[in-house]
């Protein structure tokens, strides 16, 4: 199959992930790839480049509409020839339905990553252009509901598949990587190293977070929050950082690319999200092992098993994400790492990426059987006129 992914960004968000590691898997059994980002590529899309897959942008400023954007795009899918257009976001959703248009596109399908994608008018478009795509998933069940409650994606188009991550590479760090990791960012013996990854933006709510962590550190004083990732709002964190008192003991790492060594030198994990789709850090901190304290909005709690593999909090709401953290650092080391392989457990019989590539095929393959196409093997040439 030629598959050509189309995304509203190639930056560090978790939807930019999946599609990057989904993309590797579905080549390494034979299909043929190309990645599409609308605005200039981010890291996940020079990670793509490097990697040998075929990635392109569109050059669209970001929030900008350019009709320039459709033209390149058709001009691109005219010469490639794609036997499955996969669409990831909301912009990029919208944006593969108008190519519909322009240009064949033998299959459609399009992926929802967060149970709220826009306002009332991108809804609307949805609703307007559901009839052009052949196929819709989603990452979350709570996400799925909201979106077939509200009537903006007909249940009989839409598909939940959770996202998915790669177990074994959070498993295999490098021995000793803890004890580096917590040499590197100054920690104790007997400190305990909440983290969190992510960007600083609305979604993520940071405030909540470093209120409830002052909360925290005010009856447990070795206590140290590590914060990796960037955005928008990360001077308005650091600045809160220091309203509260917390400079020095709230680390801000900035962007890392070794993120499971960083998990590994980590006590626990923490997400003070006011909405999620289904997060990708968090299955990741589920994978390396790390108890969890989440917000209980979006698919959090589908990854984090109440009493289980860690606690929820309601959202914005500091206290309660506070208690939540310290019941946490209460418990025994010895039932924290239990909980901490329950929840490693858990994702790798649920989430793993290798199934969530696999759905996916599924996925294009079905639809290419309602629409009248044939399809080939994985890796084989296409006779002219069909599909591979």
């Amino acid at each position: 199959m030629r598959i050509l992914f189309l995304s509203t960004s190639m930056g560090l968000g978790g939807a930019d992930q999946q599609l990057l590691s989904a993309a590797q898997v579905l080549r390494a059994r034979g299909h043929e790839i190309l990645i599409v980002s609308l605005t200039p590529l981010g890291p996940m899309g020079l990670e793509a480049r490097a990697s040998g897959l075929r990635t392109e942008s569109l050059e669209m400023a970001r929030g900008i509409p350019d009709p320039r954007g459709l033209y390149r795009l058709a001009k691109l899918a005219r010469a490639w020839k794609p036997d499955v257009v996969h669409s990831h976001m909301v912009h990029a959703n919208l944006m593969a339905r108008a190519l519909r248009l322009v240009v064949p596109v033998p299959v459609l399908v399009s992926t929802i990553h967060n149970i709220y994608e826009g306002g009332a008018v991108w809804m609307a478009a949805y609703r307007l252009t559901n009839r052009l795509v052949d196929h819709m998933t989603i990452i979350s069940e709570a996400a799925a509901d909201r979106f077939i409650g509200e009537r903006i994606v007909p249940r009989a188009l839409l598909t939940v598949v959770p996202n998915g991550i790669d177990t074994e590479r959070l498993r295999n760090v490098p021995p000793g990587s803890r004890e580096s990791v917590r040499r590197s960012v100054g920690l104790g013996d007997g400190d305990f190293a909440w983290l969190a990854v992510g960007r600083f933006e609305d979604a993520k709510d940071y405030p909540n977070m470093l209120r409830a962590f002052a909360k925290v550190r005010a009856r447990e004083p070795s206590v140290v929050l590590l914060l990796v990732g960037r955005g928008s709002l990360q001077d308005e964190a650091e600045a809160l950082t220091r309203e509260l008192g917390l400079e020095g003991v709230v680390k801000f790492l900035g962007v890392r690319n070794d993120v499971p060594v960083v998990m590994s030198g980590a006590d626990g994990y923490v997400m003070s999200s006011a909405w999620e789709g289904m997060p990708m850090v968090l299955l990741e901190a589920a994978g390396a092992a790390l108890p969890i304290v989440a917000t209980r909005v979006g698919g959090n709690h589908e990854v984090v098993r109440q009493d289980e593999t860690g606690f929820l909090a309601p959202p914005r709401d500091s206290e309660a994400l506070g208690d939540a953290m310290l019941r946490l650092m209460a418990v025994p080391p010895g039932e924290r790492r239990a909980m901490g392989e329950r929840g490693r457990e858990h994702v790798r019989a649920n989430y793993g990426l290798a199934r969530v590539a696999e759905r996916w095929q599924r996925i294009y393959t079905e639809a290419m059987t309602r629409r009248g196409l044939s399809v080939a093997p994985a890796g084989t040439d296409r006779p002219e006129g069909t599909a591979a």
